[in-house]
């Protein structure tokens, strides 16, 4: 039988403003950070929460002959597909629903934000963001598949797709010990997906804000939020697939999968805001030419421990 969700629980409701909470806060936590990092300083920390409420009341943009329908869907599915990703995360101990296939509606979310991101920049009928729109294209058809090859191998040494599975498999023994190279490359996937860090040139300044150059107002907001939740949930599973999620000494269980959460947004943060923006050929070079192989290498790796009896 299925384990227990949290809608199961606290019921449906309840536990869809939990998760919507928990969005929030995760993606507020990472602006928050990127923006004390930027700035040099903590007092700088709730510019994120000034500058939504700027943009709630800014005038939308608007472009020559734009398809409008699509650019407004694209804008608000951004941040709610970053939400359904955190369906599969555990908070407190459950999912909010739970299949035989959490990894899969995760790597499902995520490349449906491949998507409408794209949508984004098509919208407006214009150069440069269509230019952002067509790299992030090519970048998330570089990066989906070694993300999804890192979150198979945790799978692989569950031996289940289902989330609540690969917190048991972790109870002696983290995954990230032996799976580092997944690890990474699902972090790099994930700030891919964000356009984040390194992998920033979808909205890059040589093609003036390319995706987001034609957003404002409402619709910028959307965008910007739902990039931030997307790298706050993103930060929340890999610490539950690698870091073994509230598993640890003395605290709670969610104090510690919290813990780890923050740690992996800090990292991230902070190893984005110093990293060079890669050129968008060089960065669909290193998907495919070293991740790709790298994670099947990884795969490998785990499948002999898997025979083996490592992970019984």
């Amino acid at each position: 039988m299925p384990e227990q969700t949290s809608a199961d629980a606290w019921g449906l409701a309840p536990a869809l403003l939990g998760v919507l909470v928990v969005g929030l806060l995760l993606g507020l936590v990472v602006a928050a950070a990127d923006r004390a990092v930027v700035a040099g300083t903590p007092r700088r920390a709730l510019d994120p929460l000034r500058s939504s409420a700027r943009l709630l009341v800014e005038q939308r943009r608007t472009t020559l002959a734009p398809d409008r329908l699509l650019w407004r869907l694209a804008c608000g599915a951004v941040p709610v597909l970053a939400l359904l990703t955190l369906a599969v995360v555990p908070i407190g101990g459950r999912t909010l629903w739970s299949t035989s296939a959490d990894l899969v509606w995760f790597n499902a979310m995520e490349a449906l934000l491949w998507a409408v991101v794209w949508l984004v920049g098509w919208g407006p009928n214009a150069f440069h963001a269509l230019t952002g729109g067509y790299r992030f294209l090519a970048q998330g058809l570089a990066y989906e598949l070694p993300l999804m090859f890192a979150l198979i191998t945790a799978g692989l040494a569950a031996g289940s797709l289902r989330m609540t599975d690969v917190l048991a498999a972790q109870q002696d023994m983290w995954f990230v010990v032996t799976m580092p190279v997944a690890f990474l490359v699902f972090l790099a996937g994930a700030a891919a997906f964000a356009f984040w860090g390194p992998f920033a040139a979808p909205a890059g300044a040589d093609i003036a804000g390319g995706v987001t150059s034609e957003l404002s107002g409402v619709d910028r907001l959307l965008v910007e939020a739902g990039r931030a939740v997307f790298l706050g949930a993103s930060a929340a599973m890999a610490a539950a697939l690698f870091l073994g999620g509230g598993s640890g000494p003395w605290l709670p269980g969610p104090v510690w999968h919290l813990l780890k959460t923050l740690a992996v947004i800090a990292a991230l943060v902070w190893l984005g805001r110093r990293l060079p923006v890669l050129r968008p050929d060089r960065t669909v070079e290193v998907g495919w030419v070293v991740l790709v192989p790298l994670t099947l290498v990884q795969a490998l790796v785990v499948a002999v421990l898997v025979l083996s009896g490592f992970y019984a």
